[in-house]
């Protein structure tokens, strides 16, 4: 019914209406600042008129017009459709200038030529000009087009009366717009109360308009072109890219698809401006999708510092930090994980900010999952990269050893100076709770308690010389999974200037060691081994490892409240024994920025 009352109005009121050339117009009678607000607007219309098409106008915003039509037709259409309310009443006649890609019909090409409407007689008019915009009052009967077409001002009354006719998600991008200039800092409800007609009149008293508290047609389109001129250069694209089954608006203009690197279809930039976008798309229960998010939290793309929020179904993770400012998506749906990234330069939150929101709004699963096998091994391949993407490290990592039941460490000084944080085997943070410079130790306290399956007892006799002795610790950092012994023999029970709470080791250690605990064949703590330091400026050689005595260090941790295990007991240890317990109670410590 709509669409035979629709067809007879055009048939009734541009019956005469003469035939296109090849310069045409269109009714403009929308715009959405989404893709899927503007399909369901396009669908509507559809229903009514057949010559419907929908395009993207840049900076975010979607048009749905009628048309092409020649100028004289298009100004009947206008005013007689507006005139009856079968279109909104700020609809307007639009060049085309704006129209880039068509989503609408669906697989429509390029623009085409104006068609002449149903039952017109074939005469010849003049061509609107390129620069013609729109034409906003009603037109009752054909007239020569002018040279340029503007949307003219309204009085304050027509201005209420277009303004009767926004939807409320109209209203509320209006009031998002007000706040976005700094008028406006109220609720976002829709609702044109005192508060935001006060804003109004203030924005257009700052912008050489009238204050009444109503804004024109003009001056809403004044406004919002202000409001998405941020997203100029970005060239927003709806991609669809069936590999990943995820499509979305993507800013073109700013990155371009570099490779697959399952579970990532990653867009690198083309530009200066250093942005990255990640689709996300994998097979997957909730277990991947939670594993998913703790591993996300370990790559550089996601600093450590922002909000994250873990559902059910989905999760969201923001990373902040001085360089970049991340945001990350991904939900379960049916057995698949699909998501997106957005890694966006610091101190740039305008930009950042709207093109997320137009991104969010945008992003749609569709058929299809990214396949494992998409991204061959390669040269490239490294332990610190998941995915192609660089895992975040730490300033440096040192051993350390627990010294109580609650996951207490001790651990070199080294370790904890200039961090922003420390972990203790990467997944726990812990907090400095005392430090002794003159020794060169640290100890650390887990923020939530930890219940180690080994305990260091710190042996109180005195050691023989030339005893065997071994340093159990992470020789190079985190790069082993498991903590490694080193032996080696007690060359002297002091130092090399005679210091008596220093012992000189015949032991050849790497820097990842310093921090671990210096064990004898009992598998007791004879000390704690140091970093490797200039000594008189002199380098020693790799064979000389010094170490804090076991007295000096119960010594201080007694002044710090702290009790530790002691024995006086020497025996043999097999090993391979020694190896399994001595790794049961050393751990891994980190300094992150």
């Amino acid at each position: 019914m709509k669409r035979s009352f629709a067809g007879a109005v055009v048939a009734l009121f541009l019956a005469g209406a003469v035939m296109a050339q090849e310069a045409g117009v269109w009714v403009q009678v929308e715009a959405q600042p989404t893709l899927g607000q503007a399909q369901d607007r396009v669908r509507a219309y559809a229903v009514q008129f057949e010559d419907v098409n929908g395009y993207y106008l840049g900076n975010g915003w979607y048009g749905i017009a009628l048309g092409p039509y020649s100028a004289e037709d298009a100004a009947t259409l206008l005013g007689q459709l507006r005139a009856r309310g079968v279109i909104p009443s700020d609809s307007f006649i639009a060049n085309g200038g704006q129209f880039q890609s068509q989503f609408w019909p669906i697989g429509a090409g390029a623009l085409t030529a104006p068609q002449p409407l149903p039952n017109a007689p074939a005469t010849d008019v003049a061509a609107v000009a390129p620069d013609t915009d729109v034409v906003q009052e009603p037109v009752t009967a054909p007239e020569p087009v002018p040279e340029a077409i503007a949307i003219p001002d309204e009085t304050e009354r027509e201005a209420q009366a277009s303004e009767s006719l926004l939807s409320r998600p109209e209203k509320e991008l209006l009031q998002t717009a007000l706040q976005w200039a700094g008028f406006y800092d109220a609720a976002i409800d829709g609702a044109f109360g005192r508060g935001t007609r006060a804003s109004m009149a203030a924005w257009q008293q700052a912008n050489n308009h009238e204050p009444t508290g109503t804004l024109t047609t003009r001056q809403r389109a004044e406004m919002l072109g202000d409001y998405n001129a941020v997203l100029d250069g970005m060239n927003l694209q709806l991609v669809r890219d069936d590999a990943t089954g995820i499509e979305m608006l993507i800013p073109t203009g700013i990155v371009a698809f570099s490779s697959y690197d399952p579970p990532f279809a990653r867009f690198e930039a083309r530009t200066d401006l250093q942005a990255t976008v990640l689709l996300i798309s994998q097979e997957g229960d909730q277990n991947r999708l939670f594993g998913l998010y703790e591993i996300m939290q370990t790559l550089e793309i996601v600093p450590q510092e922002g909000p994250r929020s873990r559902g059910d179904n989905s999760f969201t993770l923001e990373g902040i930090d001085g360089q970049i400012h991340s945001y990350t998506y991904a939900t379960m749906v049916d057995g698949q994980i699909k998501g997106f990234s957005l890694i966006w330069p610091a101190n740039d939150e305008e930009r950042r900010s709207r093109l997320l929101g137009v991104m969010q709004a945008s992003f749609t699963p569709i058929a299809g999952v990214l396949s494992p096998a998409l991204a061959a091994p390669g040269e490239d391949q490294a332990i610190d990269l998941i995915s192609g993407l660089a895992v975040r490290q730490p300033v440096l990592s040192r051993s350390g050893f627990f010294i109580d039941t609650q996951g207490t460490v001790l651990t070199t000084l080294e370790a904890v100076e200039g961090c922003g944080f420390v972990t203790i085997d990467d997944d726990h943070r812990g907090t400095v709770a005392h430090r002794d410079t003159a020794l060169g130790l640290a100890v650390l306290r887990p923020d939530i308690p930890l219940a180690p399956q080994g305990v260091a007892a710190f042996q109180t006799g005195v050691p023989r010389l030339q005893a065997e002795v071994a340093v159990s610790g992470y020789p190079y950092g985190g790069v082993l999974a498991m903590p490694a012994l080193t032996f080696g023999k007690l060359a002297d029970i002091r130092g090399l200037n005679g210091e008596e709470e220093v012992k000189r080791l015949d032991l050849v250690a790497q820097s990842g060691d310093a921090g671990g605990a210096v064990l004898d064949n009992s598998g007791a703590v004879l000390g704690m081994l140091l970093p490797r330091t200039v000594q008189n400026g002199q380098n020693l050689p790799p064979e000389v490892s010094f170490s804090v005595d076991a007295d000096a260090i119960i010594a201080s941790l007694a002044g710090a409240g702290i009790t530790v295990q002691t024995t006086d007991q020497v025996s043999f240890m097999p090993p391979e024994t020694m190896t399994r317990e001595a790794a049961e109670m050393t751990v891994l410590v980190s300094c992150w920025e």
